[in-house]
C-alpha cells in the first residue's frame, strides 16, 4: 500500500514543461592547430534526439563522443538534463566559430576559439617529453603569471607521476588555475596524449623568480612489457618582477590593482529611478578582474549623499577560471533609503587599475545617477491617549467596549485542552502505544549506497589493495546496472568515461596480464571522484583482456 502511494506521489510531481535550452561550452578557447579540445552540449531536459554536428565538418574533425543523462528532484520538482561531450580538432589556424548546433527545434549558442600554429616540436623522436612556459617573462608585484606544464606521451605508461616545479627567489603565492586538462596533439605525424596543468603565480615583492624543471616519472608499456621507471624533465624558467609603479596623478590614493582585464558593473533591485521615502532600494556593484585574486580587489566605498542613508552589506567574493587565468570577482551590496522627498544625485564611481598588457593606468567608471524620492503615502498616526473616562486628551470621546464576564476563563480552558490534545497525539505518534509494531527503518537511498561503495574503492586504492578495489567497484556496478551487472573489471571499464576507463583497464591488466608488478592506486582513487556512466549506445558487451602471452617484439 505504501509503495503504491509513493509511486502515485512520484507520478504527480510537477515536471517543468518548458522548451529545452541548449548550452555549448569548450574546455579552453586558445588551442594549437595540432591539438584537440572538448565541446560540451547540455540541455535542461532529457530528450531522445541527437545533436546535428554537420555544421562542424567545415572547420573541425569530430573525434571521441560520449553522453550523460542526469535526473534530480528538488523542492518537489523533477529536473532532467543531458550532456554530450565531443573531442574536436581544428582543421586550420585562425579565429574559428563553432556555429549554433541544433537538437530538435532548439539551437545552442555560438562559441569562438582561437587556433594558433603549433609551438612545440619533440626533441628528436621522443616518445615522452615535458614542456613548461610562462605568459610573461617580466611582470609586476602581485600581477599574475601563468605557468603551463604539458606532458606529451606517444606511448602507454604505467604509474605516472608529475612533480611540479619548485619556486625560489622572491616570495610567491601559487594558485592552481583549474583542473588538469587532457587532450590529443599530432606532432610530425605522431599522435601524442597531452596532460596540461596550469598554475597562477603572484609575486609579493620585486626581484626574480626561479622555476625548477617539472619532473615526470613513469614506466613505459611496450609489447606487453613494462620498463623500469624513467624520468623526463622540462626546461627551467626565470621571471623578472618589477616594483609597483607610482599611482596616477589624478588618483594619488589609488590602490594597486594589476590585471589583464577589469569590468565594473552595477545592477539595482528595481529598474525605476523613483523610491518612496523610508523604503529601501538595493544597489549591487560588481568588480571582476582577470589575472587577480578576489581578495585583492579593493572596496569601493559609497559616497555620502544628503537626503539618502546608505547601508553597506558584507561583500560576496568568488572566482572563476578562464583561458587567461583566474578572474577574481567582488560583489558589494548597498541598501539606499531616502530620508525626505526630493531628488538626490549619486556621484560617479571610479576605480583606477593597472593594465599589464599595455603597461599603463586605466580607470573603470560608473556614471552618476539621479534618484527621485517620493513622499511617503502613509498618514501620520494620531497622537492621542484615551483616559479611563473614555475621553481622549484631544477632547474626542472614544467608545469603550466591555469584555464579557468569564471570557478569559473560557479562552484559558480552550488553550489547555489544545495543549493536552497535542501531548496525546505526540505520545501516540512516538510509537509508545502498547501493541504497536515498531517502524521499519527506511531503506538507504540508492545514491547513498553507490557513494559508499565508491568511497570504499577509493580507500582501498589509496591503500594499494587491488582485491578490495575490485570487490567494491563490482558491488557498485551491481547497484548501477541491476539487470546486467558487470562480472569483471574489464567489462565495467567499457561502461564508464575517461580517466576511469584507463585506470580500470590497468587494474584488469594487473589481474590477468603477464607483467604483474607493483601497482599504485593514487590515480585510480582520483579517477573514481570524477567520471561519467556511458549510455547504452556507447556500451560494449565484450571484455578486452591483455594477451596471456606477451607479443614478440
Amino acid at each position: 500500500m505504501h509503495k503504491v502511494m509513493l509511486m502515485v506521489a512520484f507520478a504527480l510531481l510537477p515536471i517543468d514543461a518548458v522548451q529545452a535550452t541548449v548550452t555549448a561550452s569548450v574546455d579552453r578557447v586558445d588551442v594549437e592547430l595540432n591539438e584537440s579540445f572538448t565541446l560540451e552540449l547540455t540541455t535542461d531536459t532529457n530528450i531522445d534526439m541527437q545533436p546535428d554536428l554537420s555544421v562542424l565538418e567545415q572547420d573541425f574533425t569530430v573525434g571521441q563522443a560520449s553522453q550523460l543523462s542526469n535526473t534530480t528532484i528538488a523542492n518537489g520538482k523533477i529536473r532532467r538534463s543531458k550532456t554530450w561531450t565531443y573531442s574536436l580538432r581544428p582543421k586550420r589556424a585562425g579565429q574559428l566559430i563553432i556555429p549554433a548546433i541544433s537538437i530538435g527545434d532548439e539551437r545552442s549558442n555560438v562559441v569562438m576559439v582561437v587556433v594558433s600554429e603549433p609551438s612545440y616540436l619533440p626533441p628528436g623522436e621522443a616518445e615522452i617529453f615535458v614542456t613548461s612556459e610562462v605568459d610573461f617573462d617580466e611582470t609586476y608585484v602581485q600581477a599574475q603569471v601563468l605557468l603551463t606544464i604539458k606532458v606529451f606521451r606517444s606511448v602507454a605508461t604505467r604509474q605516472p607521476s608529475l612533480r611540479d616545479p619548485t619556486v625560489s627567489g622572491v616570495e610567491v603565492l601559487v594558485e592552481l588555475a583549474g583542473d588538469d586538462r587532457n587532450y590529443e596533439a599530432i606532432i610530425d605525424g605522431t599522435p601524442y596524449s597531452v596532460v596540461e596543468r596550469v598554475f597562477a603565480l603572484y609575486p609579493q615583492e620585486s626581484g626574480e623568480i626561479q622555476l625548477s624543471p617539472a619532473r615526470f616519472e613513469a614506466r613505459v608499456l611496450r609489447n606487453g612489457r613494462i620498463t623500469g621507471r624513467k624520468v623526463y624533465e622540462s626546461e627551467s624558467r626565470t621571471i623578472t618582477v618589477r616594483p609597483v609603479p607610482p599611482p596616477p596623478v589624478d588618483y594619488p590614493d589609488a590602490a594597486w590593482l594589476p590585471a589583464k582585464d577589469l569590468q565594473l558593473t552595477e545592477d539595482w533591485s528595481r529598474d525605476d529611478e523613483e523610491i518612496v521615502a523610508g523604503e529601501p532600494l538595493t544597489r549591487h556593484i560588481t568588480v571582476s578582474a582577470l589575472g587577480q585574486l578576489e581578495t585583492q580587489i579593493p572596496e569601493l566605498k559609497p559616497p555620502t549623499v544628503n537626503g539618502l542613508n546608505i547601508y553597506p552589506d558584507k561583500p560576496e567574493l568568488s572566482r572563476r577560471v578562464e583561458s587567461g587565468g583566474i578572474r577574481g570577482i567582488r560583489r558589494d551590496q548597498y541598501a539606499l533609503i531616502g530620508v525626505a522627498a526630493g531628488t538626490v544625485v549619486l556621484p560617479a564611481l571610479e576605480l583606477p587599475w593597472w593594465n599589464v598588457h599595455s603597461g599603463e593606468w586605466q580607470v573603470a567608471r560608473l556614471p552618476e545617477r539621479s534618484i527621485t524620492i517620493l513622499a511617503s503615502a502613509e498618514p501620520p498616526m494620531p497622537e492621542s491617549v484615551t483616559t479611563a473616562s473614555g475621553v481622549s486628551e484631544s477632547g474626542a470621546e472614544s467608545e469603550i467596549v466591555p469584555v464579557p464576564s468569564g471570557y478569559w476563563r473560557r479562552v484559558s480552558a480552550l488553550l489547555a485542552g489544545l495543549w493536552l490534545l497535542t501531548l496525546i497525539v505526540w505520545w501516540w505518534s512516538s510509537g509508545s502505544t502498547p501493541g504497536r509494531k515498531p517502524r521499519e527503518p527506511e531503506p538507504i537511498p540508492l545514491h547513498k549506497q553507490q557513494a559508499r561503495k565508491l568511497k570504499s574503492a577509493r580507500r582501498a586504492a589509496l591503500a594499494g589493495d587491488a582485491a578490495a578495489v575490485r570487490e567494491a567497484v563490482l558491488e557498485w556496478g551491481k547497484l548501477q546496472w541491476p539487470d546486467d551487472a558487470p562480472r569483471s573489471i574489464g567489462v565495467l571499464a567499457l561502461r564508464v568515461s575517461s580517466p576511469l576507463v584507463e585506470e580500470l583497464q590497468e587494474l584488469s591488466t594487473l589481474s590477468y596480464g603477464p607483467q604483474g608488478g607493483d601497482w599504485n592506486g593514487e590515480a585510480l582513487a582520483k579517477a573514481l571522484r570524477s567520471f561519467a556512466v556511458l549510455s547504452d549506445s556507447d556500451d560494449k558487451s565484450k571484455e578486452i583482456l591483455p594477451p596471456l602471452l606477451p607479443a614478440k617484439p
